[in-house]
C-alpha cells in the first residue's frame, strides 16, 4: 500500500490560524507514525498555549482507513462538535500517519453546535491546504541467500526494483540479504535467479 503522509521531521509541526466570530482556531499538524508522536504534538500545543479555551484533536497513526490507531477528542467542547469533524476531514483527505490539534481561543460569541463543527473542520481543511506530503510505501521483509560472488549483483537488482537491503548476515557459504519489498508488488525473484544462474534461495515463507 502507498499513501501520502506529512513530510515533517520528528518534533516539528505546521500551524495555520483561522478566525470565526472573533474566536481564534490554531491548527497544528504533525507526522504521526505512532500514537506517541501525536501525543507529543498535543503536549506541545498545551504547553505553548496554556490559557487557550480548548485543545481539540484527531489523529490517524497508520495508513488511511486505519481502524485501531486512531482517535479524536472534543476537550470540553460539546460532544461531537470538534474531534469527530476534525477526524472526518483527515479521513476524507486520504492522508495517513497524521496528527492534528486545534487550539481555540474563545472570542466571546457562541457558535452553536453546527457552527463549532464547521469551524473546527474549516481549521483542519485550511491547514491541510499548505501541507507538504511524501509517499509512504508499506513493505514486507524478503530474505534471500546468495553466494559471495553474487552479493553485489543481488543488491543492485533489488535496488532497481525499489527493494532496498536493510540487513545482511554473512555465513561461511554465502550471505543472507533481507530486502524491504513493496507490499503492493508481487515478489518475483526469478529474473534475479536467472542472472545469478540459480545461485539464489529464498528463505522467508511465501
Amino acid at each position: 500500500m502507498r499513501y501520502p503522509a506529512p513530510d515533517l521531521p520528528e518534533g516539528k509541526w505546521q500551524e495555520s490560524v483561522t478566525e470565526v466570530e472573533r474566536s481564534r482556531f490554531i491548527a497544528w499538524l504533525c507526522h504521526a507514525p505512532s500514537v506517541a508522536a501525536f501525543e507529543a504534538l498535543l503536549a506541545a500545543a498545551r504547553q505553548t498555549h496554556p490559557n487557550a479555551s480548548h485543545h481539540c484533536s484527531a489523529f490517524i497513526a497508520g495508513p488511511p482507513g486505519e481502524q485501531n490507531a486512531i482517535g479524536f477528542s472534543d476537550d470540553g467542547e460539546p460532544g461531537g462538535t470538534a474531534g469527530r469533524p476534525m477526524y472526518q476531514v483527515l479521513e476524507r483527505a486520504g492522508i495517513g500517519q497524521v496528527g492534528c490539534v486545534v487550539t481555540r481561543y474563545f472570542g466571546g460569541t457562541k457558535l452553536g453546535t453546527g457552527g463549532l463543527a464547521r469551524a473546527y473542520a474549516q481549521a483542519v481543511s485550511q491547514a491541510l491546504e499548505g501541507l507538504a506530503c511524501r509517499e509512504v510505501v508499506e513493505r514486507l521483509p524478503v530474505r534471500l541467500k546468495v553466494d559471495f560472488a553474487g552479493e553485489a549483483e543481488a543488491r543492485a537488482w533489488l535496488a532497481a526494483y525499489d527493494a532496498p537491503v536493510d540487513g545482511a548476515a554473512y555465513l561461511s557459504d554465502g550471505v543472507v540479504l533481507t530486502a524491504a519489498w513493496p507490499s503492493d508488488v508481487e515478489v518475483d525473484l526469478q529474473p534475479l535467479a536467472t542472472r545469478l544462474r540459480g545461485r539464489l534461495a529464498r528463505l522467508d515463507s511465501r
